[in-house]
């Protein structure tokens, strides 16, 4: 295909926006055929674009966001959501825990906030924190 590809533009006659696709192809070849040699690299990327779907039906959703701070504040956690669930937490279950620790704290967040990563959870709370069987599979059926 590379070499099919090659031979054509070097034809004078060529259509001009058949030659920008061919030049396109020419110039991004390797990001093209990346996957090829590394099978861990998707063909596509739909499940970026499933992952990132949820947060434009929202946007849709809400008509926009009001604000610039709530449009920050909804980008935080659609990205702590994410995060939490990529570890197999309860998103739930982690802001109420985290939540409690800010009342417990005075109103602010926790001093050691640190400790409230998902890498950096105690073996008991990523237990007590825990997605569910069946809330994992109802993330990725809705995902798809």
């Amino acid at each position: 295909m590379e070499k099919g590809f090659g031979a054509e533009l070097q034809d004078e006659k060529l259509h001009p926006a058949k030659k920008k696709v061919l030049q396109s192809m020419q110039d991004h070849w390797e990001g093209l055929t990346l996957f090829v040699d590394n099978p861990q690299v998707p063909m596509d990327n739909n499940q970026s674009e499933r992952t990132l779907r949820i947060a434009a039906l929202c946007r849709k959703n809400y008509y926009g966001s009001g604000s610039e701070w709530s449009g920050k504040l909804a980008v935080w956690m659609f990205s702590i959501v994410a995060t939490l669930k990529k570890h197999g937490i309860n998103p739930r279950k982690w802001l109420r825990a985290y939540l409690q620790a800010c009342a417990e704290a005075g109103g602010k967040a926790p001093e050691d906030v640190d400790k409230w990563l998902p890498w950096n959870l105690s073996v008991q709370q990523k237990k007590d924190m825990a997605q569910q069987p069946d809330e994992q599979g109802e993330a990725s059926e809705q995902q798809e």
